[in-house]
């Protein structure tokens, strides 16, 4: 139901789609208002997703916990994929990959899970009330570093709602520096 009532408020504050620093500030501030509330259920709430936006953009939030009586930590881990890649061992089974085998020099991915999948690769947790915009694998942790993606045409495309002419109004907002986004048409 938290889920749904993130989406129904993305859309009743959008009439246009926002650029992504927008949306991720949009989000982060929803994130907050619920888990604000927090403490007023003797901080039982446990708010983890995951929010895909087309083929590029993935969205993960985590605000883990564990219910009482039980031993399961509910959190989100990621970890980012990228040459040079190695052999993985799987932590639930004796079984390992090699990647290099089935990877080119040009992948990168993130994994997101819940728990670490494998025993032999760095894995990180994501901190509590923090959201990530992961982008060609990368991930993004303030809504100034989501213009990159929005420069390499990363960002929202509907054929329902139009498109906000304002990310050059976005970037002023955030005070990006010119020759971040200089030759970039904005």
């Amino acid at each position: 139901a938290m889920f749904c009532a993130i989406l129904n408020a993305l859309r009743a504050r959008f009439d246009t789609l926002p650029s992504l620093p927008k949306l991720h500030s949009a989000i982060q501030s929803l994130c907050n208002e619920i888990t604000e509330l927090d403490s007023a259920y003797e901080g039982t709430t446990i708010l983890n997703f995951l929010l895909g936006c087309g083929p590029h953009i993935q969205f993960a939030y985590s605000w883990p916990g564990s219910r009482e009586g039980s031993s399961v930590w509910n959190g989100l881990h990621y970890l980012v994929r990228e040459p040079p890649f190695h052999s993985a061992h799987l932590s639930d089974i004796d079984y390992s990959i090699n990647f290099a085998t089935r990877t080119t020099e040009d992948d990168r991915i993130a994994i997101i899970a819940t728990a670490p999948l494998t025993d032999d690769e760095d894995w990180v947790e994501i901190k509590r009330g923090e959201l990530l915009m992961f982008d060609d694998g990368l991930p993004h942790l303030a809504p100034e570093e989501c213009y990159e993606a929005e420069l390499k045409d990363h960002g929202l495309e509907s054929d329902v709602m139009a498109v906000t002419p304002t990310l050059e109004i976005d970037v002023r907002r955030y005070k990006l520096r010119k020759d971040f986004y200089q030759g970039a048409a904005i």
